[in-house]
């Protein structure tokens, strides 16, 4: 493809500043639904609503009657007979877990029309570069993917478990973190466009970064969706629980069955903490290679991202998983993917 193949069919910047904020803005709401996901799962909040109603689920209820039927749908699964009922849960407890399961399904309403509507709108006007319509469907695609597989994780701890499936969390995740980077990317893509020059293609440089954070990120949702952050034991400024596990290096109580490598708590939680340094390591030699094409810009950005990164999962660890810890180490994670990105869209080859 030659540059003026990727040029749009009105050909001034002020065709393309307006796509490429848009996407930003989609970008930056992906982080925020990342971040409330992630508070969802803390909460245990994701099974509070019990059936999936794209149109009329983005109204809460808004009578005592309606409320009192959503806590009745909700005692019928396991989630309240094994846990939750006999612990005594009250309406008001119930609003608690609603109300952020609420918000994250009306994130996700809201990124859907914030991508769409705008799409609709560029389309008609015949603004969109040429070559960029089958990127933008694909991002579109992915959201809409999102959303079922949002549904699908929910629906396997509504009848036979009480928690829904980790390996759905995960996928759950790295679809959401997927869209955030082609989000990214494109928009790179369009700013480079803006001031005439060439997009920008993936090469090993930014492949085998990003492989090694899918990796990190895959172990960090199994052990979410595992409730394996407290396996380590808790204690500010414990060695036995960070960089040890329970007194020990490796940690005791690991079950060597088929899939232990994915299900097993403790090897989960063993894993995610080591590969984080094997992550570090594959960033590092990437921000010096940024350096070395004079983007000290990108390199910054992937320290600062993944600086705060490891410092919070310690921290997390170490405060027994405490919501707002968690929560912040969930919000540099999709910081760290974009910068991430950032650095291999920078070091990538241009045609």
């Amino acid at each position: 493809m030659s540059l003026s193949d990727s040029r749009p069919i009105i050909g001034t910047s002020d065709d393309i500043r307006p796509m490429r904020l848009w996407l930003i803005c989609v970008a930056c709401m992906v982080i925020a639904i990342v971040v409330v996901g992630g508070i969802t799962r803390l909460t245990e909040s994701g099974l509070s609503i019990t059936e999936w109603k794209p149109v009329t689920g983005a109204i809460p209820p808004l009578s005592d009657a309606q409320w009192q039927a959503e806590f009745d749908a909700y005692k019928r699964i396991p989630q309240y007979v094994e846990v939750n009922g006999p612990a005594g849960m009250t309406l008001a407890q119930y609003k608690f877990i609603y109300f952020w399961e609420w918000v994250h399904r009306l994130l996700a309403r809201l990124i859907g029309l914030a991508f769409a509507l705008p799409l609709a709108f560029f389309w008609m006007r015949g603004t969109i570069p040429l070559g960029y319509k089958p990127r933008l469907l694909a991002l579109l695609a992915l959201g809409g993917l999102q959303g079922a597989v949002g549904w699908w994780m929910v629906s396997s701890g509504l009848s036979a478990d009480v928690k829904v499936s980790h390996f759905r969390l995960a996928a759950h995740l790295l679809v959401a973190l997927t869209t955030l980077g082609g989000l990214v990317w494109t928009a790179l893509d369009l700013g480079r466009l803006e001031h005439g020059q060439a997009p920008s293609r993936l090469n090993r440089a930014g492949i085998v970064p990003l492989v090694v954070l899918a990796i990190q990120l895959f172990y960090g949702a199994l052990l979410a969706g595992l409730r394996a952050g407290v396996v380590a034991g808790a204690g500010w400024f414990s060695l036995d629980a960070w960089p040890l596990m329970q007194g020990s290096l490796f940690p005791e109580g690991v079950e060597w069955s088929a899939g232990a490598l994915v299900s097993d708590p403790y090897l989960v939680h063993f894993i995610h903490r080591w590969w984080a340094w094997v992550t570090v390591f594959v960033l590092v030699v990437m921000a010096r290679r940024l350096r070395g094409v004079h983007r000290r810009d990108v390199s910054v950005a992937i320290h600062c991202a993944f600086g705060p990164q490891i410092l919070l999962g310690i921290a997390t660890v170490w405060s027994g998983v405490s919501l707002w810890l968690a929560a912040a180490h969930q919000l540099t994670g999709a910081l760290l993917v974009a910068a991430t990105v950032w650095g291999a869209h920078a070091l990538g080859r241009r045609l």
